[in-house]
């Protein structure tokens, strides 16, 4: 392993002999620092690899997006669902409780094997993410169900929870509050 000092060696050699440019930090108002050096926190443009400081390798910085607005509802027809505790635009008026649907779905075998080879590569296994987003859009078809059933137009603060059984069934649970809700004036 190369130490500190022989980085700040080798990097001031390269600048001499030309090849290396000299990275500064942008200037305020100009390009917005993209990378930083994790030892001493000095922020350099995207040109720079090494702390001039420190010699230490830089690492790129993370830029926090901005927070999204809120949630669009989903909307089923006349049908409300949230995943907040209000639904904008809407008085609650009555709560009425509880209401969940839940599936249990399992890959068939050649969907197993496919996942399971598909697996030892790792990243996303596409048979399993589309499973389960037809378990998901299902739990939620019958949470609205139920809870058309005891008289509700919406749900509010709606949660999924999901479980493996026995390594080949995954169960997913959409559940919520169950609400009359009157568009405000």
């Amino acid at each position: 392993m190369v130490s500190t000092e022989e980085m700040k060696r080798r990097l001031e050699e390269k600048r001499r002999r030309g090849e290396v440019e000299p990275s500064t930090p942008p200037r305020p108002g100009t390009e917005a620092p993209t990378k930083y050096c994790p030892t001493c926190g000095r922020e350099y443009g995207p040109g720079a690899n090494f702390c001039e400081e420190c010699g230490t390798k830089l690492e790129e910085k993370v830029v926090e997006e901005k927070m999204a607005a809120p949630e669009a509802p989903i909307v089923s027809g006349d049908f409300i669902v949230v995943t907040s505790n209000y639904i904008p635009g809407y008085d609650v008026v009555k709560t009425i409780g509880l209401v969940y649907g839940l599936t249990v779905r399992s890959r068939g075998l050649g969907g197993q094997i496919t996942a399971n080879l598909r697996s030892i590569g790792g990243g996303e296994i596409k048979e399993y993410v589309t499973m389960m987003e037809h378990a998901r859009q299902e739990a939620i078809d019958r949470m609205i169900s139920h809870a058309r059933e005891l008289g509700a137009n919406a749900v509010i603060s709606t949660r999924f929870d999901s479980d493996s059984i026995s390594n080949i069934m995954q169960e997913l649970l959409a559940y919520g509050t169950a609400v009359i809700a009157e568009k405000k004036e």
